[in-house]
């Protein structure tokens, strides 16, 4: 199968402002999601017979801080996303050259990258916050811990940081692929074959899989954030509007989630009462649209699309 030149990592989300989305998943879930999840050391307790716990933990977290800044990473960073990077040192600028530009977001522009020391190709995507605004780390940060929590075949793999002490924005160092589906779907060229079909929905659903077991819902499943390489092998990429669910512990979370064509009745209907089927419905979506070769319910607003449920159903 001849392959198309494709933009990967492409993080532009098409039907509705992309920086309205991504700031109301910030405002309905910034500080509490990744809170709940990560712990909250160092936290004012009303309690005052935890105010002793309170301080010591909040002196603990100061250190763990200062060891980071020593390793190379930026205090602003280290200061609001601290327990993403633990455990890491921050990667050199230097030792990667840049290529070409495959990929441009609201908030992101993405590279094709020559690891100068190996000569490994990789994509470097380089985030941007405004003026270290803290709400937009916590966001980043929590990407990243869902990132690093991550550990399978089929999900895009996260090598790396590299950060500047002055900059207001960081690159994340990503294993480079070739192509996405949509970009392939785009082709006139191309038509998957029944067996390529089924290779793809068995590889995305097993790494949909690997998520879900880890607490991880993706929520923007999609064919441009299904990344393939020349070898056939599909990863799942952009954890940008991810999050981490308990089966047994539910709150509400925002609606404003995957891509307009690939959401969810409940989702379309303003539901903040939502598990991990979310994803499994944009998984059906991308199924169809591998074999129909474009989307399937392409509705301009959410009532529209709706509609062109119903319609298929009926």
């Amino acid at each position: 199968m001849e392959m198309c030149t494709d933009l990967v990592f492409l993080d532009v989300m098409f039907e509705g402002d992309a920086k309205e989305v991504v700031a109301t998943v910030m405002k309905d879930e910034g500080d509490d999601s990744y809170g709940s999840e990560l712990g909250e050391s160092g936290r004012a307790s009303s309690n005052g017979n935890d105010s002793s716990l309170s301080f010591r933990l909040g002196n603990l977290q100061k250190y763990v801080e200062g060891e980071q800044v020593a390793a190379g990473w930026p205090a602003w960073l280290s200061a609001v996303a601290g327990e993403a990077i633990q455990g890491w040192i921050p990667l050199r600028a230097d030792a990667f050259e840049k290529l070409e530009k495959i990929g441009q977001g609201t908030y992101s522009s993405v590279f094709r990258a020559r690891e100068t020391e190996t000569g490994r190709i990789v994509a470097l995507k380089k985030v941007r916050f405004d003026n270290f605004e803290p709400e937009s780390v916590r966001f980043m940060a929590r990407e990243i811990t869902i990132l690093r929590r991550l550990d399978h075949p089929n999900i895009i793999k996260l090598e790396g940081i590299i950060t500047s002490r002055l900059s207001c924005s960081i690159y994340l160092v990503f294993e480079y692929m070739e192509h996405d589906i949509t970009g392939l779907l785009s082709c006139p060229d191309i038509k998957f074959s029944e067996s390529q079909i089924k290779c793809y929905v068995k590889q995305l659903l097993s790494g949909i899989e690997h998520c879900h077991s880890r607490g991880v819902m993706h929520r923007d499943i999609k064919g441009s954030n299904l990344l393939v390489n020349n070898d056939g092998i599909l990863k799942v990429a952009d954890f940008g509007l991810a999050n981490f669910y308990s089966s047994g512990h539910r709150q509400p979370l925002t609606s404003r989630v995957v891509t307009l064509w690939y959401r969810p009745p409940e989702l379309l209907l303003g539901s903040t009462d939502y598990g991990a089927s979310v994803d499994l419905w944009s998984v059906g979506c991308v199924f169809a649209e591998l074999i129909l070769g474009k989307p399937i319910l392409q509705g301009r607003t959410e009532v529209i699309t709706l509609l062109k449920y119903v319609a298929s159903i009926s």
